[in-house]
């Protein structure tokens, strides 16, 4: 019997299906090795487009960090070698590598020396024989104005002094250097240092000081440093006890010109020391802003209550342009030294046709108050703030010109004054320049209530015109050899020995003062 055979063989099968499908990627593989590239690179395109990433959400103003790109090794040299360059004793304000910087630099032998930040309350006293003989050191003091410099604190913390660094870092001398500056906490013993051994540049590792060597008075934090590094201030109140702190509320407004229509003025929740004054001063400068008026303290608590600013009182002829009449500033802004502000607008009046507003709208006479929440019935500040069109706001008012007289040098001044201060035994101190001057009995105790009684008697042999000759005649009549010495160093020769005639003048002008 005949079969018809109709089943394919596994060799027939292979080669029908195999052989198609094998060239059929083969000829994919090409075209992909062959495709021209910007056609690949559209393709991408096209399909990324189709899934585009969402940008994320930025963060509000006071959390959005600065992304600085990281420092090369050239600008890192030349930024180490602006710091430490000499600045002639000037106080420089520089913006460097992304910093808001106040510094000065010097030169110091065995003699010693002395830095002073001017308008800062800042200094760096390197006493004679810190250095060794024959040898000269290059060193600077500097007020780092960078916010993100300072320590990372708790709730409970809050910043009370400013940032400050001695450079070069890690340097050490024979003798301990005396760095001083200012504080606001109203309890100098819930003041506690803190320092942070790294460089300016690099990221700061705070931990507290040893109590040693670290002297707190009611305004004032006084280190002996061993070696060179950042230092600042922060207020720790132990458990049961309230952390409080002195605020200077600080208005500034530019000036009210004629015919202007829009006033703005901004009030600056400081810390109450010199430096947090001086960057809200620098940071008015390219506004055209001035300061109005003397600062007013504010007692600022440690509890967590925010600050408000409350509109009050506006003059006729200008109205509040704000939406509202009242600011907050976050309770943490102030406590961590954040130096925060807030502003108020307003504007002139449209006068209506039978009414003469020129008259009212000359001037402006605003009234705020300033509490913490919850408190404003228990404590509150009025801040009062005046302008007018007067033609001193065209230029800068004037300053006041004392009567002329022999000013020592900053840096001799503060040295002096570093060395008269502490009392002696024997008296050879402040009191015996003091009674060479003529004063004595209540004279002489009326100077030892002063802050400084040795600068306050130097400011007054400065008022009579003495000079640096008469100065150093006394100090070697004193057997000051010390003071002389440094008298010495800024007269370059031999003084001739000057006696002062009478001073009866010196002994009226402080009878006045009593």
């Amino acid at each position: 019997m005949f079969f018809h055979e109709s089943s394919f063989q596994p060799t027939q099968f292979l080669l029908l299906v195999g052989v198609p499908v094998a060239s059929a990627l083969l000829l994919v593989q090409c075209v992909r090795w062959h495709c021209p590239r910007w056609l690949l690179r559209a393709r991408w395109n096209l399909e990324s487009q189709e899934e585009p990433v969402s940008e994320p959400v930025p963060l509000p103003e006071s959390e959005s960090p600065r992304h600085c790109p990281p420092a090369t090794l050239p600008e890192m040299v030349a930024f180490y070698q602006e710091l430490h360059t000499p600045t002639q004793g000037q106080t420089i304000i520089r913006q460097l590598m992304h910093k808001l910087l106040v510094f000065s630099a010097r030169e110091v032998d065995h003699r010693g020396g002395c830095l002073i930040l001017q308008d800062t309350g800042i200094s760096l006293l390197i006493p004679p024989g810190a250095v060794a003989v024959g040898r000269q050191e290059r060193v600077s003091l500097i007020l780092v104005w960078d916010l993100s410099d300072a320590p990372s604190l708790s709730q409970a913390q809050g910043l009370v002094s400013p940032v400050v660094a001695c450079g070069p870092h890690g340097a050490s001398f024979l003798k301990p250097c005396t760095l001083t500056f200012k504080h606001c906490a109203q309890q100098p013993s819930h003041a506690r240092t803190y320092s942070s051994n790294t460089n300016l540049l690099d990221a700061k590792a705070w931990e507290p000081l040893a109590q040693s060597g670290v002297y707190t008075s009611l305004d004032e934090c006084r280190i002996e440093l061993s070696h060179f590094s950042l230092y600042t201030c922060v207020l720790e109140a132990p458990v049961g006890h309230e952390a409080r702190k002195w605020l200077q509320l600080a208005v500034f407004c530019s000036p009210l010109a004629p015919g202007q229509s829009h006033l703005q003025l901004r009030v600056y929740f400081l810390n109450n020391t010199p430096c947090a004054l001086q960057w809200a001063v620098t940071n008015e400068q390219p506004h055209g802003g001035r300061l109005r008026g003397p600062c007013q303290l504010f007692d600022f608590t440690g509890a967590r209550g925010d600050q408000y600013l409350k509109l009050k009182y506006i003059s006729e002829g200008w109205e509040n342009v704000d939406e509202s009449s009242c600011q907050l500033v976050p309770h943490l802004h102030i406590w961590h030294g954040k130096c925060p502000f807030r502003s108020f607008c307003f504007r002139r009046k449209a006068a209506n046709e039978n009414e003469d507003c020129s008259a009212l709208t000359n001037e402006i006479i605003v009234t705020m108050h300033t509490f913490q929440d919850g408190l404003e019935t228990k404590y509150m500040e009025i801040l009062r703030f005046q302008a007018s069109e007067e033609d001193s706001w065209a230029a800068p008012p004037p300053v006041f010109q004392p009567p002329t007289c022999n000013r020592l040098p900053p840096e001799l001044f503060e040295q002096l004054q570093m060395l008269l201060e502490p009392n002696s035994i024997t008296g050879n101190d402040w009191r015996r320049l003091a009674s060479h001057l003529g004063l004595c009995g209540m004279k002489i105790r009326f100077m030892s209530c002063q802050r400084s009684p040795a600068a306050a008697i130097l400011e007054l042999f400065e008022e009579q015109n003495g000079s640096l000759h008469e100065l150093h005649y006394l100090m070697t009549l004193m057997e000051r050899l010390d003071c002389a010495s440094v008298i010495q160093n800024y007269l370059g020769s031999s003084p001739a020995p000057v006696v002062r005639g009478g001073n009866k003048s010196l002994e009226l002008e402080l009878d006045v003062k009593l």
